[in-house]
Order: structure tokens, then C-alpha cells, then sequence
């Protein structure tokens, strides 16, 4: 049996972002479920906007996005409906329109080559043996079995890692649902849409590459019919639906109290959305993937002695950061203080042209 300084679950943001930067004295295997290159196989359902906090790490890491990974257009606003109240605003906003397949596939080219990865490949099976843990995958059609010192998570919502390590650990989870249509709105735009009746999450759609997305979170049962609910209110406002070009589905976790952030134990760590780490007031995570990524990085390539509790120190403030959203969430997700807001209009730019 293979063994494995450090093995990796998962290639998106946060495992990528690991897998480049730890040291290359550590022999690492990553495995993926994605395929090397091309828009066959998996492919995570999101709408692909990079925030500012994903863009600082960027900036720290000293990398620049290629072109290939930018979506058009790039829009400076979010257009906000309170469907309760019947109010609209419209809030400048700096967010980066990707193409998010492309934008995996390219973090995966980052990686050095004395990282052990392994393409279009599912782990199966894990297990703690002793000081170790025993991983199963399949990999080309073939299971094969390896062990590592350190286990990694960075397998999103519905991570393996997670349940083994915490295999009673219970967070808020929701259906994402998202379509594409091909775009047919004379202005391309972002929109947030808050519709309680619906769904106590929210609601967005957002202009890419010639395609109109348009997606929302809802309560696990009865996801679809809410999503065709609230796909008619929203043609009642000019949206314009064409015939779907194609259809996702993914969880997403939504944490609503500070235990509901994990981050590892007996030298198993979680990273990016496997660990909770995702805004519950705007579901965006691949700031949060970067940061914890790299603070694991570090307290790695430190060789610190007792590896979890640097960790669960190290992701202190992002923790913290991460409860505000929950209490900002849970602000906007009220509909009597979300009219307050957005009745008040702070912050709202005024359309110089009506649609």
C-alpha cells in the first residue's frame, strides 16, 4: 500500500489552492472528481462571481487570472428585489464574472508536478487505522487503496471527510437549483431576489457569455416546484426565459450557529465549504476556500507540532468573520427588517434609465 505524507480530497478552490502551495518536501496526493481538461464530467453548479476577499488572495499569491477564465460582461451593480415589499435598489458591487468550470480547471494547472493527482477519480471509502488513514478510490476504473499521515476535506457540501470525521455533525443545508438560458435581456445584469414565500434563503440570476443564469436555494423538500414558483413570479417582472439550454443541482450548506464551523481532528482537517466555511448571507465560498487554504498551508509547511489545534487558532478570525454573516443573513432574510433596509435606501444607486 501507497503511503502519503498528506492526502487531499477534493480539487476546487481550497484543495487546488492547498496542493499549490504546500511545501514540495511533503508527498501529497490530491484526488479529484473533475477530468483533466474539458466541460465533460463533474462540474460544480455556481454562478461564478470572484469577491473582493478571493480577489485579495490573488493579489497575496501574486497571480493573475488569465483571460480564458473572465466571463462578459462585467457588471458593477446587483439589481436587489424584495418581492415582500415590492422594493428594488440597486448596490454597486466589485465582483470578478468568471466562468467557474474553467476557473477549477485552470487552478488545477497550478499545481506542481511533485503533487500526486489524480484526475476524474471518487473516493470511495476512508477509514482511521492507528496513526493513519486508509483511503479507498476509483481511479480509471480500477479501486486502489492508499494510506496517508494527514487527511485533508476539501470536498464541499456533502464532503466524506466531514461525515467520517464527524459522523453526527449536522449543518443547515439547501437544493441549489440553476438554469441557463440563452440571454435575451436588452441590458445584462445581476440580480438578488428575496422572496420569503418561496424560500427563507435566496434567490439570484446573473448575465454570462451570452446566457442568462438564473438559480436559487430552497428548502431540501419540494425544491423544484418552489424553483418553477418562484421562475413565474420573477417573468411577472421582465425576466425573460427562453427554453432552459441546461439544468444544475448541487447542496449548499448555510451555517446558522457558530458550531456549525468544523475544522478537523486526530490529523484530519477541513477546508473551504467541507468545514462550514461559506457566507450564509450570500452563499459565496470561494473566498473563504482561498483563506482557509492558505492558513493550512502554512501551519504545514511550519511543521507545527500539534497541526489541528494551529488550525482551529489560525481560522479564528475567518470564523469570526463568517458569524457576522450569519447575523447579517439573518437580517435579510427577515422581511420586516429587510423593508427597514432597503425602504431606507442606503446605498442604493438610482437608475439613470428605466427598464
Amino acid at each position: 500500500m501507497e503511503h502519503y505524507d498528506i492526502a487531499i480530497i477534493g480539487l476546487g478552490p481550497a484543495g487546488a489552492t492547498l496542493a499549490r502551495t504546500l511545501a514540495p518536501h511533503w508527498r501529497v496526493l490530491a484526488l479529484d472528481k473533475k477530468q483533466r481538461e474539458g466541460e465533460e464530467g463533474f462540474q460544480k453548479p455556481c454562478g461564478g462571481l470572484l469577491a473582493p476577499d478571493a480577489q485579495r488572495s490573488f493579489i497575496r499569491s501574486g497571480i493573475n487570472l488569465p483571460v480564458h477564465v473572465l466571463a462578459n460582461p462585467q457588471i458593477f451593480s446587483v439589481k436587489t428585489f424584495d418581492l415582500q415589499s415590492d422594493v428594488v435598489c440597486n448596490y454597486q458591487r466589485t465582483y470578478i464574472n468568471i466562468n467557474r468550470h474553467t476557473f477549477d480547471l485552470w487552478l488545477k494547472t497550478l499545481i506542481p508536478n511533485s503533487v500526486d493527482v489524480r484526475h476524474d477519480a471518487l473516493c470511495k471509502r476512508i477509514e482511521k487505522n492507528g496513526d493513519t488513514y486508509r483511503i479507498q478510490f476509483v481511479d480509471g476504473g480500477k479501486t486502489h487503496e492508499v494510506s496517508a499521515r494527514y487527511l485533508v476535506g476539501a470536498d464541499g457540501a456533502n464532503s466524506l471527510v466531514r461525515r467520517t470525521v464527524y459522523p453526527q455533525h449536522s449543518i443547515r443545508k439547501y437544493q441549489a437549483i440553476q438554469q441557463w438560458f440563452t440571454e435575451k435581456h436588452a441590458r445584462p445584469f445581476y440580480s438578488c431576489i428575496f422572496d420569503n414565500d418561496i424560500t427563507d434563503c435566496y434567490a439570484w440570476s446573473m448575465s454570462k457569455d451570452g446566457y442568462f443564469i438564473f438559480g436559487g436555494a430552497f428548502p431540501m423538500k419540494e425544491g423544484r416546484q418552489r424553483y418553477g414558483a418562484l421562475k413565474a413570479r420573477m417573468a411577472a417582472r421582465s425576466f425573460v426565459f427562453t427554453e432552459p439550454v441546461k439544468e444544475e443541482k448541487c447542496i449548499v450548506l448555510c451555517p446558522s450557529r457558530w458550531r456549525d464551523f468544523v475544522c478537523g481532528r486526530d490529523n484530519a482537517f477541513l477546508i473551504g465549504e467541507a468545514a462550514g466555511f461559506i457566507s450564509a448571507s450570500s452563499l459565496e465560498g470561494i473566498s473563504y476556500a482561498l483563506d482557509s487554504a492558505e492558513i493550512l498551508a502554512n501551519i504545514f509547511n511550519e511543521r507545527h507540532v500539534t497541526p489541528n489545534v494551529a488550525y482551529w487558532k489560525g481560522t479564528g478570525k475567518l470564523r469570526r468573520k463568517l458569524f457576522t454573516k450569519v447575523i447579517k443573513a439573518r437580517i435579510l432574510t427577515s422581511a420586516w427588517s429587510r423593508r427597514l433596509v432597503m425602504k431606507s435606501r442606503i446605498a442604493d444607486v438610482p437608475l439613470a434609465y428605466e427598464d
